[in-house]
């Protein structure tokens, strides 16, 4: 039986070079980089040359790049950072961001709701866009952030940041997005974007697990999340992850190098098994995202009318079979439910819990395609009505 890894917008593998790098940090330079004898100042050197790769790979400023422990924690300072700073500053509320974006963002939002914020979720169009005349006529004076993410951890959609955050250029209105699924996957410019602040985590990229950033543009009101510390300009308390940044930064490295490369050999890849999908069951097998999602992943689901839907003997019956998939975002996994995104993109609950996502990689073959493509016949097999 082959095994076939397709959940890298889940996780992925940690590239031997970027664990060679991480290694010393790990034995001999295992220094504290707040100490000043030269254990500490060797540690604090190599964290400020990972900060400025981090900062150089998206256009900001070093200054600018504050590290975390991942992703969820990055959206998290920076959506309470901002709002509450920005409302000492303004007694602005309001902060808009849409129904469809990952639970880092959604349950921080709904816990800024207990402390007074006004929080607007739109809905989304059938592909998981936000719409820009929808969010268009939203924006108020009460308004202080806007939170939409880049692209969509489950279904690929590609938002249209940089048209976003227009509407509020010259305002005083902050715009953040969840930029985790596509930070090392397709070109970021913060400066051609527009935004105020974005987010990203090292274990999509071939990183270690652990480690994230939040780019905060200079002048942003931002207030820390963890104290406890001076650590990253007393914005966020602890004892920095050495290794685990380092170990990011020679990822970023790799992605710098390979990133075009990598787009185009996983775009083949898509495209190739939807050719296959649709061969299998065009009418009855609906792919989702829309034709410009991200070609890393794919989302379908299946026609609840023909097919016994139930997510989790979906995903258990392809992982017998040697193929890891997913039925949506990794954080919400063991979870019952349909997926938040699939029911905002206009799904029924049936429908929904016949959603499957494979998320490709560069180590992923046109081989691993092909048998999952068999597998997943097989499948369509028993599981039909």
């Amino acid at each position: 039986m082959r095994r076939v890894y397709l959940d890298n917008a889940a996780t992925t593998k940690v590239h031997p070079k970027v664990l060679e790098k991480m290694i010393p940090f790990l034995s001999d330079n295992f220094g504290n980089p707040s100490s000043i004898h030269s254990f500490g100042r060797k540690a604090r050197v190599a964290i400020e040359e990972a900060r400025e790769t981090i900062a150089n790979f998206i256009n900001a400023d070093a200054s600018e790049i504050y590290f975390t422990s991942g992703g969820t924690e990055a959206n998290n300072f920076v959506l309470n950072g901002i709002s509450k700073t920005a409302f000492q500053e303004n007694g602005k509320r309001k902060i808009i961001s849409n129904k469809a974006e990952h639970h880092a963002v959604l349950d921080t939002l709904e816990n800024l709701q207990h402390f007074g914020f006004n929080v607007n979720f739109l809905s989304v169009n059938k592909e998981t866009k936000v719409e820009k005349e929808i969010l268009s006529k939203e924006i108020d004076e009460d308004t202080s952030l806007i939170s939409v993410m880049h692209i969509n951890n489950e279904t690929g959609t590609i938002n249209s940041i940089k048209e976003f955050s227009e509407l509020v250029k010259e305002k005083e209105i902050y715009f953040h997005t969840d930029a985790v699924q596509s930070f090392g996957k397709i070109k970021i410019d913060v400066k051609e974007l527009g935004v105020h602040s974005i987010c990203g985590s090292a274990h999509k990229i071939n990183g270690p697990k652990g480690v994230g950033f939040a780019f905060v543009k200079s002048g942003t009101p931002i207030s820390p999340l963890l104290f406890g510390g001076s650590q990253e300009r007393n914005r966020r308390g602890g004892t920095e992850n050495i290794a685990g940044i380092i170990g990011f930064a020679e990822a970023v490295k790799i992605k710098s190098e390979i990133m075009e490369e990598s787009f185009h050999h996983v775009a083949k890849l898509k495209e190739r098994m939807i050719a296959g999908i649709k061969n299998l069951d065009a009418q009855n097998i609906f792919v989702n995202g829309g034709k410009d999602s991200l070609p890393y992943i794919l989302s379908i689901t299946l026609n609840s009318q023909v097919y016994n839907n139930d997510a989790e003997s979906i995903i258990i019956y392809l992982d017998i079979n040697g193929i890891a998939a997913s039925s949506g975002s990794a954080c919400t996994s063991g979870t019952i439910k349909a997926s938040h995104v699939m029911l905002a993109s206009g799904y029924s609950p049936m429908d929904a819990a016949g959603t499957i996502r494979f998320s490709f990689g560069i180590e992923n073959t046109e081989e691993d395609i092909d048998y999952t493509l068999d597998v997943f016949s097989n499948l369509l097999k028993k599981f039909k009505k």
